[in-house]
């Protein structure tokens, strides 16, 4: 049984290949766009203003309550002044390209897993399932 103390080379690995990522000029990028937004409070504030917003509404719609076309313009209101402001665009932009690169890695490591071997990029094409024929050259 191992000890929380030791390091399995998996895990070493992992590390390395977490610091790798962060070593990358596009990721430092991203960060820097989520750090601008974070240190500005009146975007923040926006973002906290249309996430309150959205949920109310969210909930009221699940709860079988129509909303009234004021309650929806408020909402757009608010979610096009976060939108076209840069520092919220920048924000929103980053989150999706890190929520993208982390689908990535971690489609990566499933297929590992599942295929035993380090999988090529037709692995991952037609929807992840390796659908893309014996002829691609990955098989």
């Amino acid at each position: 049984m191992q000890t929380a103390i030791e390091e399995t080379i998996v895990i070493q690995k992992t590390k390395e290949l977490c610091q790798t990522i962060l070593d990358q000029p596009e990721i430092q990028a991203l960060r820097a766009q989520i750090d601008t937004f974070i240190a500005n409070d009146a975007v923040r504030g926006q973002y906290d203003a249309l996430m309150a917003q959205g949920q109310a509404l969210q909930e009221k719609q699940q709860a079988g309550v129509p909303l009234n076309d004021v309650e929806i313009a408020a909402f757009e209101n608010l979610r096009d002044a976060f939108v076209n402001d840069p520092v919220g665009r920048g924000f929103l932009d980053a989150q999706e390209e890190l929520q993208a690169i982390q689908q990535t890695v971690s489609q990566y490591i499933s297929k590992t897993f599942e295929l035993g071997r380090v999988p090529e990029e037709c692995d991952l094409e037609a929807g992840g399932g390796g659908g893309c024929g014996s002829g691609c050259g990955c098989h």
